[in-house]
């Protein structure tokens, strides 16, 4: 891709409470660091929301409408990304994604809508092949600690063993923070579309539904709380395993299978407590609604910054090997998953896109085109580290 174009990124959907959060963190990034620009429906909103943050008045603006299928392909034809926070993604991001195909123009957004991704893939892979577009779903809280986590892990294992772990369990220890109001909204689309063509249900539950031509092994279903001794805890059903796990077995597949053919891959939370009040917490758990019900966040909304820069999260990959090895990585993020994590994950791998990443168009994860740059830009820039012990 050619650096002659005039931006680097362009955040559309800049008007939204993620969006904003997006230009606010590049907007504080060193001077030099990209050629940037926000885009949106209004520009009324988004000169309000350019004053807001502090940045320049000549800060570009330009609007684009999902409903304008024009007006994004002139957008994408502006820059070297586009990283898109508007979603849902199934019902605002396929005239997009088109676009930044045909344009040859890189792409990054914070999709967990696997239906929709498998339909991106199936639609544009040889053509994002063609055009060099690189096409990166899932860049921030999904699922990119988890992808890398994977990825981590699975380095520390061909360096110790010689060879890849062929199972791997992801456990979230601990976290604070609510989910996206944008998630909730996808989540609840997907089951909208389930409803509408229950043939979707196949895929949902499939855990190589984004490797399309090749199936693994069976995985566990991590429906159920069980003890896991691997952690000396009782664990419980993580409501993001659906999307991560089709990511990191995507990674895999993209990669050329690092981590084998025969890899097997789980989250789960760790329950509070031991013992019977370690499985009651497990229970109750997995009874929770963890994206909120008609209480949760509504798309636009979020925390106040205080609750975002108090937010963290610390998740666990055991690696374990045939002989019962095992070793351990460790990932952590200093804000909230859903919004001050995710802001800085998602902007940092659109700047790997431009810099660091190979330039090999395709529809790719994270994990699978840019592990180890994205890696070292989320340690030095985003807040988040990565621990093999």
């Amino acid at each position: 891709m050619a650096d002659t174009r005039e931006f680097d990124i362009i955040v559309y959907g800049a008007t939204g409470y993620t969006g904003r959060l997006v230009a606010e963190y590049l907007n504080h990034r060193p001077a030099g660091t990209a050629r940037w620009a926000m885009a949106g429906r209004s520009l009324s909103k988004l000169q309000t929301v350019r004053d807001a943050i502090g940045a320049p008045a000549d800060t570009p603006l330009m609007t684009a409408n999902a409903d304008d299928p024009a007006s994004l392909r002139a957008m994408a034809a502006k820059t070297q990304v586009v990283l898109s926070t508007v979603g849902p993604y199934q019902l605002y991001g396929s005239d997009l994604v088109a676009a930044c195909v045909m344009e040859g123009t890189g792409y990054v957004d914070l999709c967990g809508e696997p239906n929709w991704m498998r339909d991106m893939i199936d639609r544009h892979q040889a053509a994002a092949e063609q055009s060099g577009a690189r096409i990166v779903f899932s860049c921030g809280f999904d699922s990119i600690p988890f992808d890398l986590g994977v990825w981590t892990v699975e380095q520390a294992a061909i360096a110790k063993f010689g060879r890849p772990a062929p199972r791997v369990k992801g456990r979230i220890k601990a976290m604070k923070g609510t989910f996206s109001g944008g998630t909730a909204a996808s989540a609840k689309a997907t089951m909208a579309a389930a409803a509408r063509n229950p043939s979707l249900v196949k895929l949902l539950l499939d855990p190589f539904a984004l490797t399309p031509g090749f199936t693994g092994p069976e995985q566990p279903k991590g429906l159920l709380p069980e003890y896991d001794p691997a952690v000396e805890a009782w664990v419980a059903p993580f409501v993001m395993a659906t999307i991560n796990t089709k990511n990191v077995h995507r990674s895999n597949f993209l990669a050329g299978q690092p981590y084998g053919t025969d890899f097997v891959y789980d989250e789960m939370m760790i329950a509070p407590g031991l013992g019977e009040m370690g499985k009651a917490a497990a229970e109750a758990i997995a009874k929770m609604n963890p994206i909120g019900g008609e209480d949760g966040p509504k798309p636009g909304e979020g925390p106040s910054k205080e609750e975002r820069e108090t937010g963290f999260y610390e998740l666990l990959f055991i690696a374990e090997m045939p002989d019962g090895e095992r070793l351990t990585a460790t990932v952590t993020g200093d804000r909230d998953p859903g919004y001050g994590s995710t802001s800085k994950m998602i902007a940092e791998s659109a700047l790997c896109l431009i810099h660091e990443a190979p330039k090999t168009g395709g529809i790719w994860t994270a994990g699978g085109l840019m592990a180890e740059p994205l890696r070292k830009r989320l340690e030095a820039n985003a807040g988040l580290t990565f621990r093999v012990e």
